[in-house]
């Protein structure tokens, strides 16, 4: 079959169901649960707002249209390479020069809902990893790669989504180890379902931030805050994460989507 035949063929199973579309981004709002940083670090960014500029009256009696704040890290988000130092030198690394083609690809859900439930501080490691793909087959170059913990489900509450007391948050993630192993296998990126990419405890690891530090290092992408990954198989979906053409962006708000066999 050639590739319009089977483009053809995909639009085709799109209409009949064959193929389902899983939305894996949460709401974008006011209540959007945000990063809380240490004010002696860093400045954080400001809640999601919503204006309307019109709602069929007087200032647009036809259309009903909003104007919005929001950082570029707010919710479901993409984290570009220049998002963090150890990228901000690659020219292609901003959500304005990202080849289109990388927002696209085959994803790999590692299945850690159990691990994380029991254990909110849970760190996949690269045996988590090798265990994985022994059962359900090889991790390959140009496939996202997101970790599953249902952390999603907590998403209607900061405070339960930030999960943080005295001692700092706490939220599963990857060990630095796990991120350096999947960029050997020149994976595309990194994804998880909670606040960012990086486990709450990860300032204290080395490097700090590993699955920010390295996977920007090696000019590869990050998706935070994603949803319903519970709903995708092991193998077999095709993510779709694009975001914003922001000149010089360092990430942007998403709808990703994802393409898994329909029932």
């Amino acid at each position: 079959m050639d590739t319009q035949s089977l483009l053809g063929e995909v639009a085709g199973q799109l209409l009949s169901g064959a193929i389902k579309v899983v939305d894996l981004s949460a709401p974008l709002g006011p209540d959007t649960p945000l990063i809380k940083l240490p004010p002696e670090l860093a400045v954080d960014t400001p809640k999601v707002e919503i204006h309307a500029i019109s709602k069929y009256d007087k200032n647009g009696p036809w259309w009903a249209w909003n104007w919005l704040k929001l950082g570029e890290h707010s919710g479901t988000h993409f984290d570009a390479p220049q998002h963090w130092i150890t990228g901000k030198d690659y020219p292609d690394g901003a959500t304005d020069t990202i080849p289109a083609q990388n927002f696209v690809g085959p994803v790999n859900v590692i299945d850690c809902s159990k691990e994380a439930a029991a254990d909110h501080d849970f760190l996949l490691t690269v045996d988590h990893i090798k265990a994985w793909e022994a059962e359900h087959g090889a991790i390959n170059p140009g496939e996202w790669v997101v970790m599953r913990t249902d952390w999603y489900k907590r998403n209607g509450s900061e405070a339960e989504f930030l999960n943080a007391n005295e001692t700092g948050p706490h939220t599963p993630g990857p060990t630095a180890e796990a991120i350096q192993f999947l960029i050997s296998k020149d994976i595309k990126g990194w994804g998880s379902e909670t606040i960012g990419t990086d486990a709450g405890k990860a300032g204290g690891m080395e490097p700090p931030f590993p699955a920010h530090t390295l996977m920007h290092k090696a000019n590869r992408y990050g998706l935070a805050s994603l949803c319903n990954l519970d709903q995708l198989p092991p193998k077999g979906a095709i993510l779709i994460a694009a975001p914003l053409k922001i000149e010089h962006g360092t990430g942007s708000p998403i709808r990703a989507l994802a393409l898994v066999p329909g029932k």
